[in-house]
């Protein structure tokens, strides 16, 4: 299998042509994201396993958001139980990739923790926060960055494998090894793709909300509101639709055979 390499002009084109298939059924889709997140955060909720068992199932729930945008895309109508079809495929294999993904995080984490401390290994996993000092210091600062640097590669090996573990068979290795070369090969568009979400999430609703507090503009709790919900109902769908569209463009020539 082989991964196409597209320029960087496509990482924009995600963005957009997942919204375009967010606007097939915005209710749908987006009743689907919500009903993910809160799900997850339910589970979450749960002492001592519920984080573990969340981070498992990650993989599983993301080919259900997967199936709906390929459902979406082809005209098709998005059953009632499509957040649980990521059961109906290959679910040892997603399994397993959730394990490993823990496995890694854990063992990034270990490592960063000879810097900080353990700050951060005890934020992520055991949810305790440190004092804000302790956040700013330079210490944990570095330990951020090097966290960062070092969860990179496994979120690149992470970005298609559960689709191509769910669709296409791969075994968990294999599915690792051709998502982190995907993205490898097409880095130059997931820069321009993480710009794009930066501006749109991000810098856009923030530069909206700061000229109408520095212009004394009345209704700013309201604005902020209203970008809240927007965010939350409008690009979070679109954003899992961009991660569809993402691996279609990409991995066309397989696709093809699904």
């Amino acid at each position: 299998m082989q991964a196409l390499t597209l320029p960087a002009a496509r990482g924009w084109r995600w963005l957009t042509e997942g919204f375009a298939i967010f606007r097939r059924n915005q209710l749908r889709l987006s009743l689907a994201v919500l009903s993910y997140w809160i799900l997850m955060a339910l589970i979450n909720s749960v002492p001592l396993l519920g984080q573990l068992a969340a981070t498992l199932l990650i993989p599983v729930f993301s080919v259900s958001l997967m199936n709906a945008c390929r459902l979406l895309e082809h005209g098709s109508p998005l059953p009632p139980q499509l957040l649980f079809s990521g059961f109906q495929q290959n679910l040892r294999s997603l399994l397993v990739l959730g394990a490993v993904y823990i496995a890694v995080s854990i063992a990034i984490l270990a490592i960063v923790a000879a810097v900080d401390g353990g700050v951060l290994f005890r934020l992520v996993v055991l949810g305790q926060s440190p004092s804000e000092n302790t956040l700013t210091s330079e210490t944990v600062m570095f330990a951020g960055q090097l966290a960062l640097v070092l969860f990179a590669p496994l979120m690149m090996a992470y970005w298609y494998a559960p689709v191509l573990v769910a669709w296409h068979g791969l075994p968990v290795g294999k599915s690792l090894f051709f998502s982190f070369v995907a993205c490898l090969r097409n880095w130059r568009a997931f820069v321009v793709y993480s710009a794009s979400i930066a501006v749109v999430g991000a810098l856009i609703p923030g530069m909206l909300v700061g000229l109408l507090s520095a212009m004394s503009v009345g209704g700013v709790e309201l604005v902020s509101v209203v970008l809240t919900s927007l965010i939350v109902l409008v690009l979070l769908p679109t954003l899992y639709a961009s991660f569809y569209v993402s691996y279609r463009d990409v991995f066309v020539s397989i696709d093809e055979n699904v």
